[in-house]
């Protein structure tokens, strides 16, 4: 249910026009109403109180002089440019307005009752007064007539299956004694029943209702018939059914009154005539009188037409009563309501106060033209005035704080105006913050309104009510139709029925009606009339929003969404519900239209804290002030309420900068938020206030909960991003130092220091919490507090405390823990608190306590394999248990904990390094073995291990501090320098034979093998051998000459012929990219129709008859998989990636060449000296033209297209069917697609190395 909201007022003077309305309708042109006297016919404009046009029914016979005539029925023609007038004497009448032509169509001469036409004007039913129906044409030709009074039901009558005879049915408490009791007699109809018959049709005019007096029981019946006045049912009997009918558009139920023994009715039938609901006017029985029901055009609104009031609706506004409910406190669906406050004259408006401080304050404008001041918390008297709703009764205590009536005002807005003596003159009531009050009133012409601002006069003694003076009135040239104001910006908005948009400053020192402009200084007018209008700032510009009866959103006059069905502005949020129900929120601080636009129309991820999902056809009602409530109304009409996620974090946010801890955890734990974020928000704030923080709490159980929840993760970077992306965050002092463990750290300290047997619970849960956890430490305090000899009474027990480390730790882990503390009464204590046999511990416990003290603890470290403490206290057992020591020390390989217990003088200190060192030679580790070994002094070992490792250098420094003789070092280096050799360490080698052999020569033949030149050349002048020279030096150089020139001359011509293949294989990829494109085009006209994706083809698509050979490649091994991997480029004609493989090629071939060019340098040099300069001139030569010509060609091998390509790769993880869809257009689907991307980049050719001899060129 919703409040109806009064949107225009008119009325018509008794001076206007002559004779008493017998009945009315509206009229096809907009704001005109056709109202029926005893003298005839008037249409009175959108005035309200100007005739227009007037046809006189008198001067032309149709009706009497006298004023005794009668009209039963009016009707709006417009087809036929006229008005069908039905008189009580029986005529029917079609009456042009403009031509004032009167024509009589037809008499009855039983006279006429009452005359209703379908809604699609093709047929019109007549009631008669001999109580017949006649169903005519819209040409007048009758169809049927028919008794009113039938005896039959109809139709649709009931088919009984005989399942029982009601004597033997189920009567409830009644008992059996209903079965035979007789049926009530139906009360006639009230005195005041006119006994006229009531029509009413349904929706789409296929059926029509009929109430009519019985004549036997003087009880009315309803009778529905068909549109070919076919009976279909009749109502069952209803005692003091009255008059008033209507039928309701959708079609499903009839509306109608009840008169009943305690109260009134509005009481709804079936088709087939059997009652479907009520509900109960507000109303004591014969109060009022209903003269007719009529509903709105979409079914959603019954108003009712009272005797004393002109229109009274089913929502909760009531005669002499306000029904409210306070959100704030509870959610309470209508029409039940929170309180009721009781008012004397009939409720036309309630406006909340506009600052949210005082939300709750209620203005009421009542009928009187009186505003009634109803306010919170500012007095201590119970106002009897106020009644509780259903939040109170006998035996509930109401938790509900209620308001008082402060103060009633008169309205005073000028002698010279009609709005006081109109109950309805005033609209758009509105609550400022300054305590003065905004209303509309109409003006002069029905087209202008005028715009009032009211202010209170000082209070005179003695006087029952105040007055509201006029400070303000403003005309406005045209029709109000929507009223907004926002308390931040001090600002009004107007929306006029031409859709302009007008801004009001109330605060302004000379207020003034100006034009709503944007930014950019245009005029703000909405496309479409908006039913919901409000205030707010979008990335700090005030702006207008706007919502149509059609779903349309608008900022400003910008269309921003068509699929919103509610919203509402809280501080800096926008809710909104769309049509795939859903609740969204933005924050509009940060934020622009077009990011607004963009996010209403493109879903929101589903894990989004900004949307959420709500039921099919969730309205927004409210967003409770400073509070996280957002209050949705269904279908159906119950309220729900939901903590939107986006307010609650805001509002937590709040509360954790103004350090409300208290208020922000409450609600974190009642929402399901996780406590992470109170110190991820501001961690450096946090940890400063964090005994603010436990004081406030002032729970160990809640601060418990809170160590729980802790992880390392940030959670506003993760599950709670900011929407605003501003934080005002402060990073924490101790980066280095783990979320966790520091907040375990910092809490306890706050809680040791506030009261440590308080809060020691926590405190041990902080022990626990951190990484890895202090259990040891935990353990110990809950011995010390077994120990304590003077208790706190309030303080925690020891056994409660370890049953709380118990529920937080697994009880063996705990024993465990207990059994490292050596501390056996403290064993004993976690034992009997767990579920362990006494069998199982007590004899291993009794062993350990006849044990010496370290080997005590060793036994103890060994059980719970803490080896390297074990290690420490069996050190200390003397040198009988080093056996034993060393034993641990192997099967555990706990060699380095080992060595740092015994100097290293020591014997031990030795044995675990020889240990040491045979574990390493087992690991192959030889180099670390060696060192281990020469450390402790074990010199042999050390010496074939550092061979074995290649440590040529440390090995003659073993072989020295063993004293090896002369001849043995010899043997010893001529050994090592064969397996240099057999390694190509050549220098090395040759120095081994040089420096610890002497063997020159051999030295010298090594270094010409491994082509290093001059240090051949060194040592043969440093020993005089020259005849080496022209024996080995010469000959060696002019074979390497010759070996380079067959090299470049190899990797020249591979160059040539894989540049030539490249060619070939990237024309036929080229043309076969452009038949298949041409074969798309020719065969597929509708291409553009489908994905963009689905027309990419990629290398693989192209040789997809290859495809199968990958699939086999997955089944092999590990091993044929790593070679099939090598080998996935292949340089055999027509493989899949023969250009790749053809690229790899060529780098490898550029790669090569740029590798000699240092070799081929040194080598130039020797030949030169030695006068072969035609040998050397050939070698650079062949070398320059090499060089020339890969660099020539590697631009076309290595094209810009294919380096771009590596850059930016068509396909992968960043790819996008656009982008996708791009690259193939521009042709660069030519580029194939690999998993080796620097294959792509060209290799490089160094310009730093001065290679070339200038004595040759």
């Amino acid at each position: 249910m919703r409040n109806l909201r009064l949107l225009r007022t008119g009325g018509r003077r008794p001076a206007a026009a002559p004779g008493s309305p017998q009945c009315f309708c509206l009229s096809a042109e907009p704001g005109t109403v056709l109202v029926g006297s005893q003298h005839g016919l008037l249409e009175l404009g959108a005035a309200g109180d100007s005739v227009t046009r007037e046809v006189s029914l008198t001067a032309e016979g149709f009706m009497p002089e006298d004023g005794s005539g009668c009209i039963v029925g009016i009707e709006d023609l417009p087809e036929q440019e006229c008005v069908c007038v039905a008189t009580a004497a029986g005529d029917i009448l079609l009456c042009n307005l403009s031509t004032k032509q009167v024509e009589c169509v037809g008499s009855v001469d039983s006279g006429l009752s009452t005359m209703s036409w379908s809604p699609d004007q093709e047929l019109v039913l007549l009631a008669t007064g001999q109580q017949t129906l006649i169903m005519m044409t819209r040409d007048f030709e009758p169809i049927t007539e028919k008794e009113i009074h039938q005896d039959e039901f109809g139709e649709g009558k009931f088919v009984a299956l005989g399942w029982g005879k009601k004597e033997t049915q189920f009567h409830g408490s009644e008992g059996k004694q209903a079965a035979h009791r007789k049926q009530t007699e139906v009360s006639p109809t009230s005195a005041w029943d006119d006994s006229r018959p009531r029509v009413t049709w349904r929706g789409d005019g296929q059926f029509v209702a009929v109430s009519a007096v019985c004549p036997e029981t003087g009880a009315r019946k309803v009778r529905v018939w068909s549109r070919e006045l076919v009976l279909q049912s009749t109502s069952e009997p209803i005692s003091g059914l009255e008059q008033a009918l209507s039928w309701k558009p959708s079609g499903n139920l009839i509306a109608s009154t009840q008169e009943k023994p305690n109260r009134h009715d509005v009481v709804f039938l079936e088709k087939n005539g059997l009652l479907h609901g009520e509900f109960t006017l507000p109303f004591q029985k014969g109060q009022v009188k209903v003269n007719e029901l009529l509903w709105n055009a979409d079914s959603t609104i019954l108003a009712i037409w009272l005797e004393d009031l002109k229109v009274e609706n089913s929502n909760p506004n009531s005669y002499d009563k306000v029904l409210v409910t306070a959100f704030q406190h509870a959610v309470v669906p209508p029409p039940m309501c929170t309180y009721e406050l009781q008012l004397q004259q009939a409720v036309n408006q309630v406006a909340f106060h506009a600052d949210p401080k005082h939300s709750g304050d209620m203005a009421v404008l009542d009928a009187d033209n009186k505003i009634s001041v109803y306010r919170y918390g500012q007095s201590t008297m119970n106002d009897p005035t106020v009644t509780f709703g259903v939040v109170g009764g006998n035996g509930f205590k109401a938790a509900v704080e209620t308001p008082y009536l402060d103060k009633t005002y008169r309205v005073h807005v000028g002698s010279d105006n009609n709005e006081v003596m109109n109950p309805l003159g005033l609209r758009f009531l509105t609550w400022l913050p300054d305590d003065s009050f905004l209303v509309v009133g109409q003006g002069q012409d029905a087209a202008q309104s005028i715009l009032r601002h009211l202010t209170a006069v000082p209070h005179v003694a003695g006087a029952k009510e105040e007055c509201l003076n006029l400070r303000l009135s403003l005309p406005v040239d045209g029709e109000v139709i929507s009223l907004c104001c926002s308390p931040v910006t001090k600002t009004v908005a107007l929306q006029l029925a031409d859709r302009q948009i007008l801004k009001y400053l109330w605060e302004a020192s000379t207020p003034v009606l100006e034009p709503w402009r944007t930014s950019n200084g245009s005029a703000v007018q909405f496309p479409y009339p908006c039913v919901e209008t409000s205030i707010t700032k979008i990335s700090g510009e005030e702006v207008i929003l706007g919502l149509t009866d059609r779903c349309r959103f608008f900022v400003n006059d910008t269309e921003i969404a068509s699929n919103i069905t509610s919203f509402a502005t809280y501080n800096e949020f926008l809710l909104v519900t769309t049509n795939s129900h859903t609740c969204q929120c933005f924050c509009l601080k940060n934020i622009s239209v077009k990011a607004l636009q963009a996010g209403l129309s493109s879903a929101a991820a589903p894990n989004s804290e900004t949307m959420r999902k709500v039921e099919r056809g969730s309205r927004i009602i409210t967003v409770v002030p400073q509070d996280t409530k957002v209050v949705l109304q269904m279908p159906r009409g119950n309220l729900e309420t939901v903590h939107h996620r986006a307010l609650v974090l805001a509002q937590i946010r709040k509360w954790l900068d103004r350090l409300m801890f208290r208020e922000a955890f409450q609600c974190m734990r009642k929402l399901r938020i996780n406590l992470n974020l109170l110190y991820d928000h501001n961690p450096k704030v946090f940890l400063e206030n964090a005994e603010t923080f436990i004081r406030q709490i002032d729970s160990a159980n809640c601060i418990n909960l809170f160590f729980t929840e802790l992880k390392e993760e940030d959670f506003t970077k993760s599950m709670y991003p900011s929407l605003n992306g501003s934080s005002n965050a402060q990073p924490c002092h101790h980066p280095d130092q783990k979320k966790v463990n520091l907040i375990c750290d910092v809490m306890r300290v706050a809680m040791e220091h506030i009261d440590p047997q308080k809060y020691c619970l926590s405190i041990l849960t902080a022990h626990i919490k951190k990484s890895p956890p202090e259990l040891e430490i935990a353990l110990q305090k809950v011995h010390d507090l077994r120990e304590s000899i003077t208790p706190d009474v309030k303080a925690v027990s020891a056994e409660e405390a370890l049953k709380y480390l118990l529920f937080l730790v697994d009880v063996n882990e705990l024993y465990d823990y207990s059994l490292g503390t050596y501390d056996f009464d403290l064993v004993i204590m976690v034992a009997e608190k767990s579920q362990k046999d006494p069998k199982e511990y007590l004899p291993f416990l009794n062993i350990l306590r006849k044990m010496e003290t370290n080997y005590q603890r060793y036994t103890i470290d060994r059980h719970l394999k803490r080896y390297t403490k074990a290690l420490g206290h069996l050190s200390k057992c003397g040198p009988e248990h080093f056996p034993e020591f060393l034993n641990l020390v192997k099967d555990q390989s706990q060699y380095c904990d080992a060595l740092k217990l015994y100097p290293s003088s020591t014997q031990e200190y030795k044995d675990i390094s020889n240990a040491y060192g045979e574990y390493l030679i087992q690991k192959q580790l030889y180099e670390q073995a060696a060192l281990v070994f020469a450390r402790a002094g074990i010199f042999a070992k050390a010496l074939d291990a550092f061979q074995n490792s290649g440590s040529w250098q440390q090995a003659l420094c073993m072989a020295s501090r063993l004293g090896y003789t002369k001849d043995k070092l010899s043997s010893l280096a001529r050994g090592m320098a064969g397996k240099l050799v057999d390694q190509r360490k050549y220098a090395e080698a040759a120095i081994l034979l040089e420096q610890y052999t002497q063997d020159h020569e051999e030295a010298v033949l090594l270094l010409l093998e491994g082509a290093l030149w001059e240090e051949a050349l060194r040592l043969i002048h440093k020993y005089g051998r020259l005849d080496i020279l022209e024996t080995n030096f010469k000959p060696a150089i002019l074979e390497a000459q010759k070996s380079q020139l067959i090299f470049l001359d190899s990797q020249k011509t591979a160059f040539l012929h894989h540049t030539s293949r490249l060619q070939v294989v990237r024309e036929l990829k080229k043309k076969a990219c452009e038949s298949l494109q041409d074969y798309e085009m020719q065969n597929c006209p509708e291409l553009d129709l489908f994905s963009e994706t689905s027309s990419v083809v990629t290398a693989s698509d192209m040789n997809s008859k290859y495809s199968h050979s990958s699939s086999r490649i997955s089944v092999r091994s590990s091993k044929n998989r790593r070679k099939a991997e090598r080998k996935r480029y292949s340089l055999k004609e027509g493989s899949p990636f023969e250009d790749m493989a053809l690229l790899e090629v060529l780098g490898e071939n550029v790669r090569a060449v740029e590798t000699v060019k240092g070799d081929i340098h040194i080598l130039l040099k020797q030949l030169v000296l030695f006068g072969y300069d035609e040998q050397a001139g050939a070698l650079q030569q062949v070398l320059e033209e090499v060089l020339q010509l890969m660099e020539t060609l590697i631009p076309e091998v290595w094209t810009p297209d294919l380096q771009q390509s590596s850059v930016n790769p068509v396909l992968g993880p960043n790819s996008t069917a656009n982008s996708i869809m791009a690259a193939y257009q521009q042709k660069r689907m030519m580029a194939p697609v690999v998993q080796d991307p620097e294959l792509l980049i060209p290799p490089k050719l160094s310009k730093n190395l001065q290679w070339k001899l200038h004595l040759l060129q």
